[in-house]
């Protein structure tokens, strides 16, 4: 059963699949609010005692306790909370939320001090950002997390993969870096990958042209056919392997200022390592996750989708098959991405010319 929620932040909205075991892929999804209303949380009031604050314990971590007391700023954060889009969709009760209110409040005002956000002065937008969007999202996480290890038993579990798919430009590079921070500072080991860091070298990009001349979809990096699908499934596989200290993995880097622009992998000198044991691996990417349609469904949108649509089936069973859990963003325009990357394309060249 897929579970509505309202607007999270910048159009949002998301859906989550609950699943009945670990096996089965759960997604998040995103995309524009409705006009449909949606029912309150009851919030019940209760007084947030300061022993239970020094005894604030998250990921085996124990936790400072956090230095706002006032019991009328908590209730109001309580409600705050409870009223956010994304409680239920991710399973989470106004009761737990009551229960681990401190716990919420200290992450919050890590996310703040990740974000520069002044935590108790930030703009409604900023709030929601953190107690709306990325902290639900964050206890979700924690619960897949939570799950993977118990499917394992006695087993030690490798890492969880979790795949996140969304539309250039819509805020997940920043989630997966926030949310990274986030679990590093509890002492979770997570680590990041890209389907961008798997762009075929720029030789062998420069050959798929020449072999599809007529095709403007395969002339650029980006669309399925562009991407080395077998460095993508050993990285990810020796990713998962990371159950111990000791071992490390290499992970590969894209650069996409060279060529002038056209891009080309990054000397693996420069490639950073990611040292075990691992816990939890966001790969995230535009396309993770979708799925081929009929020839004549792809011929009917463009020509040359045809033989990028024939390519997914490969991805599928090169990648997918290693993400154990999904989180999909998804937006109410797709004009907005131009916009989107147009910005990014901006921004990284201020950043390159200083």
């Amino acid at each position: 059963m897929l579970l509505r929620t309202q607007q999270t932040c910048s159009g949002h909205k998301v859906l989550i699949k609950h699943q009945r075991t670990c096996c089965i892929r759960q997604r998040v999804c995103c995309s524009q609010p409705t006009t449909q209303s949606w029912p309150e949380f009851p919030i019940v009031r209760t007084r947030i005692s300061s022993r239970a604050q020094n005894r604030l314990r998250l990921g085996g971590k124990q936790l400072p306790a956090t230095n706002n007391t006032n019991v009328a700023v908590q209730e109001s954060l309580l409600e705050y909370i409870c009223r956010g889009p994304l409680l239920t969709a991710a399973g989470i009760s106004p009761q737990e939320v009551q229960q681990q209110l401190p716990v919420w409040q200290l992450l919050g005002q890590q996310l703040a001090k990740q974000l520069s956000f002044p935590h108790d002065d930030m703009t409604d937008v900023q709030k929601l950002r953190v107690y709306r969007y990325y902290l639900p999202v964050f206890f979700w996480i924690q619960r897949q997390l939570q799950q993977h290890r118990q499917a394992y038993g006695e087993q030690q579990a490798p890492p969880l993969v979790l795949g996140i798919s969304a539309p250039q430009g819509c805020g997940k590079s920043t989630l997966v870096e926030q949310l990274e921070q986030l679990l590093t500072w509890l002492g979770i080991t997570a680590a990041s990958v890209s389907i961008d860091d798997f762009y075929l070298t720029n030789a062998e990009q420069t050959a798929v042209v020449a072999a599809h001349p007529d095709n403007r979809l395969l002339g650029v990096r980006g669309n399925a056919g562009t991407h080395d699908l077998a460095l993508g499934a050993q990285t990810l596989q020796q990713l998962k392997g990371l159950k111990a200290a000791g071992h490390s993995v290499a992970v590969p880097r894209y650069d996409k200022s060279a060529f002038q622009g056209r891009g080309d992998r990054a000397d693996p000198v420069t490639w950073p390592r990611i040292s075990g044991p691992l816990q939890l691996v966001f790969f995230e990417g535009w396309m993770l996750g979708f799925s081929p349609v009929g020839e004549a469904a792809a011929a009917a949108v463009e020509q040359s989708l045809v033989e990028v649509n024939s390519r997914l089936g490969a991805y599928q069973e090169a990648w997918d098959n290693l993400v154990d859990s999904w989180l999909v963003i998804r937006i109410g325009d797709p004009q907005w991405v131009y916009g989107w990357q147009l910005l990014e394309a901006l921004q990284a060249r201020r950043a390159n010319t200083g």
